[in-house]
């Protein structure tokens, strides 16, 4: 609901004055209607990222093809000094997710839409902050007064707040794709064989194991908390949570320490390695990623 409020007053204020009367109202009610309705939704808690990752079927397509292409459109759509390359690549990306989803059209459009939610949630408030500029009179298209100033609304704001939005949501959609149809030892074994500094490797295997591990001991307190009624009113539900997240500090470092006690004792020296499935590059699929890059750049040349 707060992502879906936010769209509505971001849409509002961006459109309002710069299209017919009944078109911002429209868009307005559409996309709140649309996060509302799709971030909400049950079916779109059913799995995590990582589940998402390992049951596209986007999985078996090489992954540095992958991985560079997506680099390389994050990097158009930032450069691009037109709104159009991040609409472009917004589009594309979210169709690409939806069809690579293992679990069908539906699952896949309310899982994608529930991951996409928070960081859609931040962008929506740096594009308000971008919007909205202090005057001393009612100077802009949108006019709030306030003691002593005007809060405006201007037409350049809106413009520029429309580029930067569409070149932040754009680079976050690449980053959506590519950790939905990308599990992530396969990330790690681009970066591994891209040379990538060997500490920063066993890091990131380490920090992506203990994420699962500190969720998993996070349910469990939680669930168990929730069968001693400890979240029956708010007093309660403030007690438990600290005393939740005081265990999850303390067992972590117990599981650090175990943890490389047995790195150790298998004589550990830098280099964690795993069995990594190579996939061969297709020539369609090179293809597919050379269109999609001359057409980002030929959208980025469009006048604005």
């Amino acid at each position: 609901m707060v992502t879906a409020a936010l769209t509505v007053a971001f849409t509002w204020c961006l459109f309002y004055g710069r299209l017919a009367q009944p078109l911002p109202v429209v868009i307005c009610v559409a996309s709140g209607l649309f996060f509302a309705y799709f971030s909400g939704h049950r079916h779109s808690r059913d799995a995590s990222i990582d589940a998402i990752a390992q049951t596209s079927r986007m999985k078996n397509i090489n992954p540095a093809l992958k991985f560079w292409t997506l680099l390389i459109l994050i990097v158009i759509c930032v450069a691009s000094d037109n709104p159009f390359t991040g609409v472009f690549l917004i589009t594309v990306t979210f169709i690409l997710a939806i069809f690579a989803n293992g679990r069908g059209f539906a699952a896949g459009l309310y899982q994608h839409v529930h991951i996409l939610a928070p960081p859609v949630s931040f962008l929506l408030i740096g594009g308000l902050a971008l919007l909205f500029e202090v005057s001393a009179g009612p100077t802009g298209i949108v006019n709030i007064r306030a003691p002593g100033f005007w809060i405006v609304v201007s037409e350049n704001a809106q413009i520029r707040t429309a580029l930067v939005v569409s070149r932040a949501f754009g680079a976050v959609s690449c980053l959506c794709l590519l950790s939905v149809t990308t599990p992530m030892p396969q990330i790690i074994g681009v970066l591994r064989r891209a040379r990538c500094p060997e500490l920063i490797i066993d890091l990131m295997y380490l920090i992506y194991r203990y994420i699962f591990i500190l969720l998993s001991l996070h349910r469990e307190m939680r669930d168990a908390a929730k069968s001693r009624l400890g979240f029956r009113d708010y007093r309660s539900s403030m007690r438990s949570t600290g005393r939740i997240y005081a265990n999850l500090l303390a067992r972590s470092y117990q599981f650090a320490a175990r943890n490389f006690d047995a790195m150790e004792s298998r004589c550990y020296d830098t280099g964690i390695k795993f069995l990594e499935q190579r996939i061969r590059c297709t020539f369609s699929h090179v293809l597919v990623s050379a269109m999609l890059l001359l057409a980002s750049v030929g959208v980025s040349l469009l006048p604005a």
